[in-house]
């Protein structure tokens, strides 16, 4: 049986993606020798449902329940900036840069994961936080590793980097790969004009 790991997502331009590299290079020259994988400014997106292994058989009937939730919903606006990580400063797992968006954005979520888990798929367990990862701390980290990201992190100051216009959401399969994952859409919807 063909399968695809997969996860539905909104896309960023290329615009915000140049800003949210330049961040990255700016926290990495500050944390050189920190072991954490730094997310490639070209994969940076904003996922709404994490779906796991999908098989090729049901990719028409995703679809299908995709374009139905995301046509009910208007196209919107979020904004773009701060930093921050998961589950918090000091404890270090995740680093993002935040995301600030209206009330359309929790509906778009909630409904695609709603109607997404009639098909099967599982809802994640935490609540949906908004945002962009950067970067991803190894395991490896040390105390004194996570100690530097906590310092790095507070005395960084990422102001607003721009405003993302959404009037689409993406199916993308992700291809890992010895190099790092590489994504690419399998289709998109609209969302209502």
């Amino acid at each position: 049986m063909s399968v695809i790991r997969a996860f539905i997502a909104i896309d960023l331009s290329p615009e915000i993606r140049r800003m949210l590299e330049q961040v990255t290079m700016q926290l990495r020259e500050r944390m050189v020798d920190v072991p954490i994988r730094w997310v490639p400014a070209q994969n940076i997106h904003l996922t709404l449902m994490f779906l796991g292994d999908v098989s090729v058989k049901n990719l028409e009937m995703l679809k299908k329940v995709l374009q139905n939730e995301v046509s009910s919903h208007h196209s919107f606006e979020f904004s773009v900036g701060g930093v921050g990580a998961f589950p918090n400063n000091r404890h270090a797992r995740v680093v993002w840069v935040g995301v600030e968006a209206p009330a359309e954005l929790l509906n778009v979520q909630r409904g695609i994961e709603t109607a997404v888990s009639r098909l099967g798929y599982a809802r994640e367990e935490r609540p949906f936080s908004a945002h962009l990862t950067l970067g991803r701390v190894s395991r490896n980290a040390t105390s004194k590793d996570i100690h530097l990201i906590s310092d790095v992190l507070e005395s960084t100051k990422v102001g607003f980097l721009g405003v993302a216009q959404v009037d689409a959401i993406h199916l993308l399969k992700s291809d890992l790969r010895p190099a790092g994952a590489v994504y690419s859409r399998v289709f998109s919807t609209p969302l209502a004009d």
